[in-house]
């Protein structure tokens, strides 16, 4: 893979000459390109599914621009904590590499309002890409009128992934779907009685990750909004209604959740030890990987509670201020805006393409039921992905989760802790 070529070269310039870096990297587009131009694409899809999408995406990259060399800085983690984390570092020692992955929304807003990034308006009307995105996308892209990240593709979050075996061996209908949230504990329970474990679950930001999605399906999408606009109290009752199911969800689950990721959680249902996890579509690969086709041999639906509605996260790439290679930047702001690129990255990854071109015939079958669903339904921003409330927002909300579930706090407590959180 890229990124272990990349470890390599260090040692092959240690016991060679210098011309013999192309023989040890084995042509690595990490390498020197021949025109000297190159670019640091710093990103969290640094293992798994992600790299591969990040490879499909540096494939179209390599035949767009042969001339510009592409050099991984991808570091791994779930939901990009780390990868946030060593990034601000970076910004703040004036370091920047030449692009790097953000979610569009509040995320974005943050690093715009730090001075961190520079303006693409100009790359959107040179690529023509006014059209290229649904004018939302570009919204949760833009401050003040202008446009500061290129998106790659789309992810819906409220999706629930189960094993149908599992459910049948709990004497359930797996073609079964759950209006709410009561309807669904019902079915946790008949899972629990037959000795699976009903709710596969992971570290704390999966857990911030349910939490949006209980309160979406509380809350319902309008009131959800309101929670990051500050039209819904997060001190009401129609909070604490939601907090209590998030509460009855968390009983259902693993009891080593907080030492998995998502992976692991979602590796349970594909392996039969568990019967439902709710995770973003990025899972899909998991199930792909496994020989499941979703639809038929995994079953997928909205959360319960949140059919009609498409919790939205978008990855997107920038230009950040003070980058040393802003050519090969906006050179590979190009590919990742294209149709070509946005497809590719797509496939791998179980999102769709950010674009209003894209062919659903290029499609599988759950992503052509997610671009229909973004095209019809009421989009609301994710929490846990950056669209919805600052990262201090984020990372407030996410320590009083982690006391909640961990036992340290009480119901009543954990929601003064939201309140305080949001603000």
């Amino acid at each position: 893979m890229r990124t272990v070529r990349r470890r390599l070269v260090p040692a092959c310039v240690l016991l060679v000459a210098t011309t013999a870096l192309a023989a040890c990297s084995g042509g690595s587009a990490d390498q020197q390109a021949p025109s000297g131009e190159r670019v640091e694409v710093y990103t969290w899809w640094a293992s798994g599914s992600e790299k591969l999408g990040l490879d499909a995406l540096v494939a179209v990259f390599e035949e767009q621009h042969p001339d510009v060399a592409f050099v991984d800085a991808g570091v791994a983690g779930g939901a990009g904590s780390a990868a946030k984390d060593l990034l601000d570092s970076r910004l703040a020692a004036g370091d920047p590499p030449d692009t790097f992955q953000a979610h569009a929304g509040a995320e974005l807003a943050d690093y715009v309002a730090a001075g961190r990034l520079a303006d693409l308006s100009d790359l959107v009307d040179d690529e023509d890409l006014g059209d290229a995105f649904p004018p939302g996308v570009l919204d949760r892209l833009s401050v003040d009128g202008r446009v500061y990240a290129i998106p790659s593709n789309i992810h819906r979050a409220n999706v629930v992934w189960a094993n149908p075996d599992v459910l049948e061996a709990a004497g359930l209908d797996p073609a079964a779907t759950y209006a709410s949230v009561d309807e669904w504990l019902v079915a946790l329970e008949a899972v629990e009685a037959s000795g699976r474990t009903p709710l596969a679950l992971a570290t704390t930001w999966t857990q911030v990750h349910l939490l949006e999605t209980v309160l979406l399906a509380g809350l319902g999408p309008q009131a959800y909004t309101g929670l990051w606009d500050g039209t819904t109290d997060w001190s009401g009752p129609e909070v604490g209604a939601a907090l209590e199911d998030f509460r009855d969800l968390l009983a259902y689950t693993n009891a080593d959740r907080d030492g998995l990721d998502w992976p692991d959680a979602t590796q349970r249902v594909v392996d039969g030890e568990a019967a439902f996890n709710v995770m973003g579509d990025w899972a899909v690969p998991a199930f792909e990987n496994a020989g499941l086709e979703p639809g038929r041999d995994v079953v997928h639906f909205p959360v319960p509670g949140t059919a009609g509605v498409f919790d939205f996260l978008a990855d997107a790439f920038t230009l950040p201020v003070g980058a040393g290679n802003p050519d090969g930047a906006r050179a590979w702001l190009a590919t990742v805006a294209s149709l070509d690129a946005q497809t590719a990255l797509s496939a791998e990854k179980g999102s769709i393409p950010a674009r209003t071109d894209v062919d659903p015939a290029d499609l599988d079958s759950y992503q052509r039921s997610a671009l229909a669903s973004f095209e019809q339904d009421v989009v609301v921003p994710s929490l846990a992905h950056g669209a919805a409330a600052p990262a201090a927002t984020l990372t407030a909300v996410t320590a009083a989760v982690a006391r909640f579930t961990s036992g340290a706090t009480d119901l009543t407590t954990f929601q003064a802790e939201l309140a305080d959180a949001a603000g």
